[in-house]
């Protein structure tokens, strides 16, 4: 089976990145009005890292080398986003009596605290995190988004393995 380029890989997922952005903001939170947790935001900060990542390495677009260490860190920061689904999934599939209680909005939590502090807050994530707002097939949000952040580990690795 003969692959795209890796630079035409790269930009489809940095594509694929800015879309997910794009309808989280303009479809769930502008038409639907979904307000998103903090588990929300930090997993859209992984979407945004990974688009970055490999944005970055089609406009490089390096040696084969240079392709691993861009497919390296594709691959860890999927890993991590994916850490964050896994995360808020578990707190949703706690009982009520078991889930934490809820925290304060993200405006007022930059507003209000040093960065480190909010970032912290946003890791750990609250009550919020536990709601299930939005269902396709019976996976919830944070189900589909871990269904992308495995899709964008296994395209790290296809790159990763591939032969220039």
């Amino acid at each position: 089976m003969m692959l795209p380029s890796y630079r035409i890989l790269n930009l489809a997922q940095a594509l694929a990145s800015a879309a997910l952005i794009v309808v989280a903001i303009a479809y769930f939170e502008n038409f639907l009005g979904l307000e998103p947790c903090y588990l929300c935001m930090t997993q859209r900060a992984f979407v945004i890292g990974i688009g970055a990542i490999c944005a970055t390495a089609a406009l490089h677009n390096p040696g084969q080398s240079g392709q691993r260490i861009y497919a390296g860190l594709s691959i860890a920061t999927a890993g991590l986003g994916g850490y964050f689904s896994g995360k808020q999934l578990w707190l949703q599939s706690l009982p009520e009596d078991q889930v934490p209680a809820c925290g304060i909005p993200v405006e007022y939590l930059f507003d209000s605290f040093s960065i480190s502090e909010a970032i912290g807050m946003l890791l750990r994530g609250d009550g919020n995190c536990a709601e299930i707002q939005w269902q396709l097939l019976g996976l919830s949000m944070p189900g589909w988004v871990m269904v992308t952040f495995v899709g964008f580990a296994v395209l790290g690795v296809v790159q990763f393995l591939r032969k220039s």
